[in-house]
């Protein structure tokens, strides 16, 4: 038996070509006589700056696969002259896919080169179009093969993409998209093995099925001697324990247990003792009773309702809840109430907080003083800020000066004594935070627990009456921070990660004057320097075990210009607001100084003196001297005239904010 299948493309090119060679019409009139034309381009060529692959056939039988395809270069001109060619076949078996290195499984066959294979033959049967005759003594004309083809001699032809010509159905259930939703464009990366990202027959990128050619479901054999062999699979890592042990490496409060993050689809395989859950389980009678006992498994669901994850725990907790704040009051008559600091008022700047469950459909309101002693809320807090040109300026309270009041209503007064000076002509704003426990809850700086952040309208100083909505530029998406960051904790100080890290704006942000670990201060550079910047190894994610010096963290592995990962909507710097942000960050803790806003972020990577003199020369200020009224100056760069999005050099011309999937 063989198989024998043919691109839609190429079918439907058989179909034209039958359309005009025979018609049951009548012939049309000749037309008028003309000028002789002028000589075309060249039909063919046997050069290539690239080399591009159209597939037309892929024919399997007992010992060999024969392969069609056709070549064109870079202009879409067909290439003659082949003579090098290579394809690289895997065989799905009972363990999975399967390519080993001594050949009994698969295997790997050169025509041309340095190594060519005995009985391989590269045939050109027309212009431009070849046939590839693959012996493979393994194959037999009903097994299912993953291959893959590349053809060129990376000079006069230039090297084709690497392209799966042929796939089984259901090898897989991660998919380019799970993938490329950290990884953007592995291709275009200096990360390891970049070049062998292949594309399927339609020119998309198959993303997990390039990966299998090598890092099949089987790894390499060892030796008696616990040495690599040549049997087994083809690589020492499996393609699952790429994802479920190599992805652990990523420290900072990723999950491989949350699999909907990788497997769009239900997993394949139901065995505790086969592929992928044996990297991580043991196949003990208790474990596998477990996926025996379920109906249907989907190891997906299971693990995010494990209590031992609580994924599913977090999830119902934060979809059953929500929180409100107050817009800041002034109350002049209280009853004494003892701050924190152990003083005593009578009066007090205040907040209302409180929270509420709806999973009954009806909003219930909750009572945060006994659920806080019950400690079932962990964190239950409020801070007024300064807030000009849709900006936070300021913390009007200092630490440790806030008293609770625990209303009847089940509220939470959040209340101070007296404001800080020096912004009392500037309008107020709160934000809140309520922290719910659940069963994973530890007590460590905030890191755990359910998160609701919340920020209130904006008021006057004097009257206290609303002057305007909360509002902030957010130029990041939703999902931009839970997409790696996915176990729905907090990075800590009780800030989730939802909502691109809007919650971190509470305390970093244009007047809060944080070191950040010197990173970079505010948000926006914080973000791009602990990720890329010199914060990538300031942030203390990790750690060497021998000498307790910091390591650059887990996003150096990404592309820094991939901004697309988090700006998946662009980014305008002509929208950035001319404002100035406190950057002690930048300046060795000291503070009293400011830097210019697009100065402040680009600079969180872009750290060298010639960069910086660039910006410097168009306006861009970096620690400049603050004065008391410093957030209402404007500044003088104008980065935004040559590198705002659509120039000639926009900042997307040097950075990735599309996505290809």
């Amino acid at each position: 038996m063989s198989r024998y299948n043919k691109s839609l493309l190429t079918m439907a090119l058989i179909a034209a070509i039958s359309m005009v060679g025979c018609s049951d019409g009548k012939d049309g009139q000749d037309g008028a006589p003309g000028e002789p034309g002028a000589p075309g381009d060249t039909s063919t060529v046997e050069t290539s700056e690239v080399t591009n692959i159209e597939f037309i056939s892929h024919h399997v039988e007992d010992g060999k696969v024969t392969i069609e395809f056709e070549i064109t270069n870079e202009n879409g001109v067909l290439i003659n002259g082949l003579s090098e060619a290579s394809v690289y076949l895997a065989l799905k078996t009972e363990q999975g896919i399967q390519r080993s290195r001594d050949g009994e499984v698969g295997g790997t066959v050169t025509v041309g080169g340095d190594e060519p294979t005995e009985g391989a033959a590269l045939t050109m049967l027309d212009d431009g179009h070849y046939q590839l005759i693959a012996p493979i003594a393994s194959v037999q004309a009903d097994s299912e093969v993953l291959t893959r083809l590349q053809v060129g001699d990376g000079e006069t032809i230039a090297d084709s993409p690497y392209v799966i010509v042929n796939k089984p159905e259901s090898i897989h259930t991660t998919t380019t998209e799970t993938c490329y939703s950290c990884h953007v464009d592995y291709a275009t990366s200096d990360i390891k093995h970049a070049k062998y990202v292949a594309l399927n027959t339609k020119g998309e990128v198959d993303f997990v099925g390039g990966c299998m050619v090598c890092h099949n479901n089987i790894a390499r054999g060892l030796n008696e001697a616990g040495e690599y062999d040549e049997t087994g699979g083809y690589a020492k890592n499996t393609i699952q324990k790429l994802g479920h042990i190599n992805h652990q490496k990523f420290e900072k409060d990723f999950t491989p247990a949350n699999c909907y993050t990788c497997h769009a689809e239900p997993v394949i395989n139901t065995s505790i003792a086969g592929n992928g859950c044996s990297d991580c389980h043991t196949s003990g009678a208790s474990a596998a009773a477990i996926v025996q006992a379920v109906g249907d498994f989907d190891a997906r669901e299971f693990h995010a309702k494990s209590t031992l994850v609580g994924l599913n725990e977090r999830e119902v907790i934060r979809s059953n809840h929500y929180t409100t704040t107050s817009m800041p009051y002034f109350n002049p008559t209280m009853d004494e109430w003892i701050d924190h600091k152990g003083n005593a008022w009578t009066s007090g700047y205040c907040v209302d907080i409180a929270l509420f469950n709806i999973s009954s459909g009806t909003p219930v309101q909750l009572n945060i003083g006994e659920m806080y002693a019950n400690h079932e809320v962990t964190y239950g807090g409020a801070y007024i800020n300064n807030y000009h040109n849709d900006s936070i300026v300021a913390r009007v309270i200092t630490h440790g000066a806030e008293g609770y009041i625990e209303q009847a209503d089940g509220s939470r007064s959040v209340c101070y004594g007296e404001l800080t000076e020096g912004y009392e002509l500037t309008n107020l704003s709160a934000s809140s935070r309520i922290t719910i426990a659940d069963t994973n809850w530890e007590d460590s700086d905030g890191e755990f627990g359910v998160s609701f952040t919340g920020y209130s309208s904006v008021v006057d100083p004097i009257n206290f009456e609303k002057v305007q909505d909360w509002g902030r530029r957010h130029a990041v998406t939703t999902d931009s921070c839970t997409t790696c960051h996915n176990n729905d904790t907090n990075y800590h100080k009780n800030g989730s990660y939802r909502n691109g890290g809007l919650d971190c704006v509470a305390c970093h942000n244009n007047g809060q004057d944080r070191r950040a670990a010197y990173s970079a201060p505010g948000f926006g550079p914080m973000v791009h320097s602990m990720h890329w910047g010199v914060g990538n190894a300031l942030s203390g994610a990790k750690v060497d075990e021998e000498t307790g010096e910091n390591l650059v963290n887990s996003a150096d592995s990404l592309n820094a210009d991939n901004c697309v990962s988090c700006h998946a909507d662009g980014v305008s710097l002509a929208d950035v607001p001319n404002q100035y942000m406190l950057s002690k960050a930048y300046n060795e803790g000291n503070a009293g100084v400011m830097t210019s806003p697009i100065t402040a972020n680009c600079f969180a990577c872009h750290d060298s003196e010639q960069a910086l003199n660039h910006m410097q020369q168009n306006g861009g200020e970096l620690n400049v001297p603050n004065n008391t009224g410093w957030y209402t100056e404007g500044t003088s760069e104008s980065c935004a005239t040559c590198h705002d999005s659509g120039k000639t050099f926009g900042i997307d011309k040097y950075h990735n904010f599309e996505r290809a999937l």
